[in-house]
């Protein structure tokens, strides 16, 4: 099925509370809005490379390589094609080198040709836990008690601040709720002797598995055979080119794939990591890179898709002080014709 027209728009906005980006903090996101109208049908896919500045000013590092406007360029001319019939959407997604893009492009595809689901089964919550800067460790406390009973894991960022206030949040969080399993992530902010020093004050039991522990990312065998906590890989997928799984790695420690689409490009790619992740074993967690909430419920729906038994990383969107296209009524929630053009093709 062929669209009659794209356009694409920029949004912007600001977060109520700092989100965390490896040690960086984000106190506003922006992305874009790829829209496709179809003969009276119009479908919507977000593009947000996690790149841009940081809160002081600082380019983010370590995730996204492009830029909103390589974008907006490389889109416009693509785009064009594809309405002139010289590509379709999966050609033009597996012709840019864009990961970002190629994500986009590739994901609208699959919604103009009915591909997700509709509807999917509630995922079980998985919330990430960030203490809030400057809160006592009382609020802290008092928030984890909050927590649902239903919920059986979290997440916790490390290597961010001290390794005790780290290690004292962790105990904090068991010693109210013995029962939960954590997922602990560093985002490659530890040199491997600190890891192992950090792991060694561990409650071991309780770690489901250690996230990018290791800033060099070999070394998570290596942590894993001194420790015996299993870890998992993030930031790897998208800087190591042509990654692919080895088949002895569930043996050396490896325990699942946390997959960024934002960062990794097409649905095919996508495919491709979880399929050689499943044949050996090992996990595969669909993960956002801190997208508004068209880009959450779309994560959402391709996870039904490709892991329907895994939770995707989803719970970054309570900062987010509106939703983008699609919400969940509270918040005000930004539309197409209230986001700023950049371009449009096609009749």
């Amino acid at each position: 099925m062929i669209a009659d027209s794209f356009a694409l728009a920029r949004y912007h906005i600001p977060l109520e509370a700092p989100l965390p980006v490896g040690k960086q903090r984000i106190e506003l996101r922006q992305g874009l809005v790829l829209k496709a109208c179809v003969g009276d049908q119009q479908h919507y896919v977000e593009i947000a490379p996690l790149s841009g500045l940081d809160r002081d000013g600082s380019p983010i590092n370590g995730f996204s390589h492009e830029l909103l406007d390589d974008v907006i360029i490389e889109a416009q001319l693509l785009l064009q094609s594809v309405i002139e019939g010289g590509h379709d959407l999966i050609a033009a997604s597996n012709l840019t080198q864009l990961p970002s893009l190629a994500w986009g492009l590739s994901l609208l595809n699959a919604k103009i040709a009915g591909q997700l689901p509709v509807h999917h089964p509630q995922f079980e919550p998985i919330p990430l836990l960030v203490p809030r800067e400057g809160e006592p460790i009382t609020l802290t406390k008092q928030r984890i008690s909050n927590l649902p009973t239903h919920i059986r894991r979290v997440k916790i960022k490390v290597a961010q601040t001290s390794m005790a206030e780290e290690l004292a949040l962790i105990y904090a969080v068991l010693e109210l709720r013995p029962e939960l399993k954590l997922r602990l992530d560093a985002n490659q902010g530890f040199e491997q002797p600190q890891a192992e020093s950090f792991c060694a004050c561990l409650p071991k039991a309780a770690i489901e598995y250690f996230e990018e522990p290791c800033r060099i990312w070999q070394n998570n065998r290596a942590l894993f055979a001194s420790t015996g906590i299993p870890f998992a890989l993030d930031e790897t997928l998208a800087k190591t080119a042509d990654f692919k799984v080895a088949e002895d790695a569930f043996e050396h420690g490896l325990r699942a794939l946390v997959i960024k689409p934002m960062l990794l490009g097409t649905l095919q790619r996508l495919q491709q990591l979880v399929d050689e992740a499943n044949a050996l074993g090992i996990r595969s967690v669909l993960s956002s890179s801190l997208e508004a909430s068209l880009g959450i419920r779309d994560l959402c729906r391709v996870a039904a898709l490709l892991t329907p038994d895994e939770t995707p990383g989803a719970d970054t969107l309570s900062p987010f002080s509106k939703d983008l296209i699609v919400g969940d009524q509270h918040k005000t929630c930004l539309q197409f014709e209230a986001l700023t053009p950049v371009f449009s093709v096609g009749k």
